[in-house]
């Protein structure tokens, strides 16, 4: 009896250790959560911070995502699996980036078996790229990657665009190897000359030959630490980068189309047509659409590249939604909460105790809780404070 009280005091410790996580209650779960968000928050902030000033963006881009459906996406470190969460977050992803890039263009690659396949055409269609990438749910992933032939058919896609455009590539690497049939180095060398701008986001481990070919061609390389990291360093590419400023500036046609159609306007009941970029798939088959000023021809959504004559087809909002890139909103400055403001501008909440840091903006001096802060500064890109004062508004700087 003795020995099995003594047996029972030396494991004591070992039960309860094993039953910690039980005390935890759901309001630190909650804390924890918001924690994590204003974490996110933070790193947001701080990657639009250096954008102020007159910075030359590139406003019309065109991207090229590169996704990895080799063996090593296989691997259960990033939850179910490394190919399924990245696919959740590529859904998001490319939702923000049409929402961020209205007059921008996206298309989709995979690489498996040592090959390069594209999946979508470069366009501005979002139900397109979304439907594409959810259907790559069921892929078996085989083989190995092949960073050249990636890196080569993406060069072939982007090379005939305008100088106007941001040509860039985005690859999402899981893979430690590339099995490449050629030098890569030259054709790293070939895209730095044609200046495509090559970003890596890496799955497992820093890959030398991806640090290299993001340094050459001046895009950005990061290593996933989680599939919040993995969020976070995927949306940071929603942002246009800054354009070189060895290319010239020049003006860019553009046509606004009218959505009434071009013969029989007074009649009510348009024509059944199909619409151009649903031509080769067979949909699209309805009365109303957006026409081409130039050439007449029809398109279901904005923006466009018009299939016949080439025009730049938008509207007026697209043109204001990317109009914020230029002129952010100034960062506010971050204070400890010592009692000097009673609510938020906001959404007029009280501050409480709980609300450790508080925001200020630097033109209208109004406070903001750090839920607005993000709002104003992630999606509205107004500051509410400074909108009721038109006074404050100062005469917007040159970027040409």
């Amino acid at each position: 009896m003795a020995d099995d009280e003594q047996d029972s005091k030396e494991y004591r410790w070992e039960t309860g250790y094993e039953k910690t996580w039980e005390a935890i209650k759901e309001d630190e779960d909650g804390l924890v959560a918001g924690l994590v968000a204003e974490f996110a928050q933070k790193a947001a902030r701080k990657a639009v911070a250096p954008r102020r000033g007159p910075v030359r963006l590139g406003m019309m881009r065109h991207l090229l995502v590169a996704i990895d459906c080799s063996e090593a996406m296989n691997c259960q470190d990033l939850k179910p699996i490394r190919f399924l969460c990245t696919l959740k977050l590529l859904e998001k992803f490319v939702e923000e980036f049409f929402d961020q890039n209205p007059l921008s263009q996206l298309g989709l690659i995979i690489m498996k078996n040592k090959r390069a396949e594209k999946i979508t055409e470069l366009s501005g269609n979002t139900r397109k790229h979304i439907k594409a990438v959810q259907g790559l749910a069921n892929m078996v992933l085989t083989g190995e990657p092949s960073l050249q032939n990636t890196l080569e058919l993406a060069g072939r896609v982007l090379r005939p665009l305008p100088g106007h455009a941001s040509r860039e590539v985005l690859i999402l690497f899981a893979s430690l190897t590339t099995c490449d049939p050629g030098d890569i180095n030259t054709t790293i060398q070939t895209l730095k000359t044609e200046g495509v701008r090559c970003s890596v986001i890496g799955l497992a481990a820093e890959v030398r030959i991806c640090k290299k070919l993001c340094q050459d061609t001046g895009g950005e390389y990061g290593v996933v630490l989680d599939d919040v990291h993995y969020r976070s360093l995927l949306l940071s590419h929603t942002m246009p980068p800054a354009r070189a400023r060895a290319l010239d500036a020049g003006l860019v046609k553009m046509g606004f189309p009218h959505t009434a159609p071009p013969t029989g306007a007074a009649d009510p009941d348009p024509p059944i047509t199909v619409c151009m970029c649903h031509l080769e798939e067979g949909e699209g088959v309805s009365g109303e659409g957006h026409f081409c000023p130039q050439c007449r021809s029809k398109y279901c959504s904005l923006p466009a590249q018009c299939r016949t004559c080439g025009l730049t087809l938008a509207s007026a909002p697209h043109l204001a939604r990317s109009y914020h890139h230029l002129f952010p909103v100034e960062p506010y400055e971050e204070l400890t909460n010592e009692g000097q403001a009673q609510y938020c501008f906001g959404c007029l909440r009280s501050f409480t105790d709980v609300d450790k840091q508080i925001y200020r903006c630097g033109r209208c001096k109004e406070f903001y809780c750090w839920e607005c802060e993000s709002v104003v500064s992630g999606t509205l890109h107004v500051c509410p404070g400074c909108s009721a004062r038109p006074h404050l508004y100062q005469r917007l700087p040159d970027c040409s």
